[in-house]
This record gives C-alpha cells, sequence and structure tokens, in this order.
C-alpha cells in the first residue's frame, strides 16, 4: 500500500531546494565578478569618489 501524498512536505522540499540553487546562483556570480575584477586591476576603491561627483567640501 503506498503512502498518501503529503504536499506540504513536497512543496517545502521545492522550495529549499529552489533557494539553495539561487544562493549557489548568486555566489558564483559573486565570485566570477570578483575574478573578473581582480583580473582587471582595478585601482578604484570602495571608499574613493565615484566618477561624476564633485568631492564634498567641508
Amino acid at each position: 500500500m503506498a503512502f498518501k501524498p503529503n504536499y506540504n512536505q513536497e512543496r517545502a522540499s521545492r522550495n529549499r531546494n529552489k533557494q539553495q540553487k539561487k544562493q549557489e546562483k548568486l555566489q558564483r556570480r559573486e565570485e566570477d565578478a570578483a575574478k573578473r575584477k581582480a583580473a582587471r586591476g582595478d585601482a578604484v576603491s570602495d571608499d574613493a569618489p565615484e566618477a561624476g561627483k564633485p568631492p564634498q567640501q567641508d
């Protein structure tokens, strides 16, 4: 005799798999971006002023 289907458990499992896949894709994209940035030899740091914006004077 087969088990009665547990739809909530199946849906939760699908959602966990979907979320895990999304996280892996995001991590892979971040790693690729870091590799490209390192290969480019980017001299711009995160705390440098952005291009096109005048420096703020105090």
